[in-house]
């Protein structure tokens, strides 16, 4: 039986009787394109229920919600980091971004506008933190 079928950026999830847990992985997993293991690894000694809080709520239960796809997603998710000043997620959230079919000018707009909202030096920060993203995966220079 299924509980729940799901089509987000042209992954299928059908999620059955998974734990919140499991289907939070999942879809963490499908978005930035390694283990949760790796990406929680700094938690794993200190504070490894956080990571698990991390994947049970949003991925579990907002990411997987019908109505907004995943490119607007991390869209949004950036512009929230961006304006928050977190590099290290923000980082990861441009990665995920770009793996969900998001393109490199669409990053540089959104960060750039969140000048308006959070500053100059976040947005700022933003920008080089992108640039280095993108210089990891071999997207610069940054073109329309």
């Amino acid at each position: 039986m299924c509980l729940q079928q799901l089509m987000l950026n042209g992954f299928k999830y059908i999620f059955y009787s998974m734990s919140r847990y499991e289907k939070g992985k999942k879809v963490l997993e499908d978005i930035q394109q390694r283990p949760v293991e790796e990406i929680f690894k700094e938690l794993e000694d200190v504070a490894p229920d956080l990571s698990r809080f991390v994947v049970e709520f949003p991925y579990s239960e907002i990411y997987t919600r019908d109505e907004v796809d995943l490119k607007t997603r991390e869209l949004c998710t950036v512009a929230a980091i961006t304006v928050l000043g977190a590099i290290p997620q923000l980082k990861d959230h441009i990665n995920a971004a770009l793996n969900v079919g998001n393109s490199p000018a669409e990053i540089v707009e959104i960060i750039m506008q969140m000048s308006a909202y959070c500053g100059f030096p976040k947005a700022i920060n933003g920008i080089v933190a992108a640039k280095e993203v993108f210089a990891e995966r071999d997207l610069l220079p940054v073109r329309d």
